[in-house]
This record gives structure tokens, C-alpha cells and sequence, in this order.
């Protein structure tokens, strides 16, 4: 890997040790399309190079990357070299947003003697103009975010595959309609949801960066209660929306979500992606003492897709044929 144009100047270390061996936790950080369900500050990647053997052991890819930093939505892309045989993985930010400058940093895996692994992570940056406001920023941004990073990654090595994990799909035809972007508007423009969707109460949507929202939701479940949740959404184009909620239902560690809408035979097909996880600390104490994993899961998937099926249904009656 190249060494970048611009001088890095400042430097971090991050050490934590794991109870997995390194076979476990290597794959965890080299398959960054994992890293939303595990890595709190990611939101959604997107590999625009996948990985390509050099023949050596090794592999390069270019990716892009959406995360929080400090409260706010960031993007960049990078170029990574994967190196299984070492266990480390280099990267470099080759397209970096202010503040930085310019970023590049590596995940070292190694063995601790008697089992387990030890974990490294390094950056090494340079912040816009050298600005000493924009290098602390930085500093916070990454001890924050490799704290947060290390710890879900032990938890992920130490405990596995989380059982009580679903992914599931709901999907509306609006009949009569050519344009995808139709719909898409209907979702991206979410603060006039509560004109036009009865279970949500409250809308705060804020857009600092032009396809970069923090949405605050605050929805009526079919008891009369109101839930808060707030999500940063990554805006992709006219045909998808990506999203993390960040504050979170009692019952659930982890909601991913994604819009998309395709033009098909007879109209413009509108789909709601839902990847979840639910807190089985939670399972009794929020629905009853003879609870398992298989109602916690059928209970947030019905509410979910409730609520997806709800929105997609007012965007077929307000855009669909003869609505118009």
C-alpha cells in the first residue's frame, strides 16, 4: 500500500485483549460488510473494489464507509490490505471529509500466549490546515469510535452468532406509477410524515449534509403508548435509503433498515429491509414471564412490518393509480 501524499502527523494506539484465538477475530475485522451489525459507529459500507488477491496472501479492496463521529454522520473512502496470513489489516482514507485531512491506520491481531488474542488498532492522520480545534475533534472522534469499535468486537468473538438476530423483507406494488422517484421522495421526506402516517406522532429530521439525516421518530403503538427512536439514514439516490437507529426500543440491540423502490411490470415495486437484533435480558421483562427468543422476535417483526406495510401503503394510495 502506497504511503499517502499528504504528511499524517498525529498518532493513536488502541490495545485490547480478547478471550477468542485470532482465527475467530480476524475474519470480524476483515469482512467490513459485517461491520454495521457489529461496530456501534458504523452505519453502512459499500465495497466499490472488492477484494482482490495479489497472488501473496494478500488482498486489496476500496470501500466506502458511513459512520457517527462526534454526533455527526461522516464519509470517506478507503483502500484496505487484507493479510490473513499476518493477521493485520492496513487501511488508508483516500477520499477523507473535513476535518480531516487525511487518515490511515491498521488492525493487528495477535496471539496471547496460554489462548486468546491481542488487539491493535492504530491511525495515524492530519487534520484540515492543522487546526488545533479540528486535531482534538479528531482525537475524541477516534478514541470514541475505537473504544466503542474494540469492545463490540470482543463481544462478538467471545459470545458468536447472536441467536435472537432476524432479516426480513416487506414489499408494496403502487400500481399505475413509472418513476421510482415518486416513492422515494414519499420516505425521503419524512417530516411530513406525521400529516400522512397515522402512527407517527412526531418527526424530527435534520439534513446538515445533503444526503446525510438524523431522523427523530416518535410512533403511537396499537396499545395508545409513544416510542422514541432516532436513526442516522444514509440517502443513496433516488431508488434507496439506508439506516441505523441509534437510539433504540427496550427490546432491541441492533435495527438496520433499507428502502428501495424499482421500477417493475405495472407500476413501481417499494420495499422495507428490517435486520434486528433483540436483548434477551429484555424478553420476559417487556413481554411476560413465559416469553422466549420466538415471541421476542414474531412481536418486533410484527411491529416492524406493521409499520412498513402502514407507510408503503399511504405512498400507494396518495401516488398509485387513480390517485392521481
Amino acid at each position: 500500500m502506497s504511503t499517502p501524499a499528504i504528511a499524517l502527523t498525529h498518532h493513536t494506539e488502541h490495545v485490547l485483549d480478547i478471550d477468542a484465538p485470532p482465527e475467530r477475530v480476524y475474519p470480524l475485522v476483515a469482512d467490513v460488510r459485517n461491520w454495521p451489525r457489529i461496530f456501534p459507529p458504523t452505519l453502512h459500507v459499500e465495497l466499490l473494489e472488492p477484494p482482490a488477491p495479489d497472488g501473496a496472501g494478500r488482498a486489496q479492496e476500496r470501500l466506502r464507509l458511513w459512520a457517527t463521529a462526534n454526533g455527526e454522520i461522516k464519509t470517506w473512502t478507503s483502500r484496505r490490505e487484507l493479510d490473513a496470513g499476518a493477521l493485520r489489516v492496513r487501511f488508508r482514507q483516500d477520499v477523507s471529509q473535513a476535518p480531516v485531512a487525511g487518515m490511515a491506520g491498521e488492525w493487528i491481531v495477535t496471539g496471547r500466549e496460554g489462548g486468546g488474542s491481542t488487539v491493535t488498532l492504530t491511525h495515524d492522520f492530519a487534520a484540515v490546515g492543522d487546526d488545533p480545534d479540528a486535531v482534538r475533534w479528531i482525537e475524541e472522534a477516534v478514541e470514541r469510535n475505537s473504544t466503542s469499535e474494540l469492545g463490540a468486537l470482543r463481544s462478538a468473538a467471545e459470545h458468536g452468532a447472536d441467536s435472537l438476530s432476524a432479516d426480513f423483507t416487506d414489499s408494496v406494488l403502487v400500481e399505475g406509477l413509472e418513476d421510482p422517484a415518486e416513492v422515494f421522495a414519499f420516505v425521503d421526506r419524512a417530516d411530513a410524515w406525521p400529516e400522512r402516517l397515522p402512527h407517527v406522532a412526531r418527526v424530527e429530521l435534520i439534513e446538515t449534509t445533503p444526503g446525510l439525516q438524523w431522523l427523530g421518530l416518535e410512533t403511537r403503538a396499537p396499545d395508545g403508548s409513544t416510542h422514541h427512536t432516532r436513526s442516522a439514514r444514509v440517502v443513496l439516490g433516488p431508488d434507496r435509503i439506508v439506516y441505523k437507529q441509534t437510539e433504540l426500543p427496550a427490546l432491541l440491540s441492533l435495527h438496520l433498515g433499507e428502502w428501495t423502490f424499482r421500477a417493475v411490470g405495472g407500476g413501481v415495486l417499494a420495499s422495507s429491509r428490517h435486520v434486528i437484533t433483540v436483548r434477551p435480558e429484555r424478553v420476559t421483562e417487556i413481554l411476560g414471564p413465559d416469553a422466549g427468543p420466538a415471541d421476542a422476535l414474531a412481536y418486533v417483526r410484527t411491529a416492524l412490518s406493521k409499520n412498513s406495510l402502514t407507510t408503503l401503503g399511504h405512498a400507494r394510495e396518495l401516488l398509485g393509480k387513480g390517485a392521481r
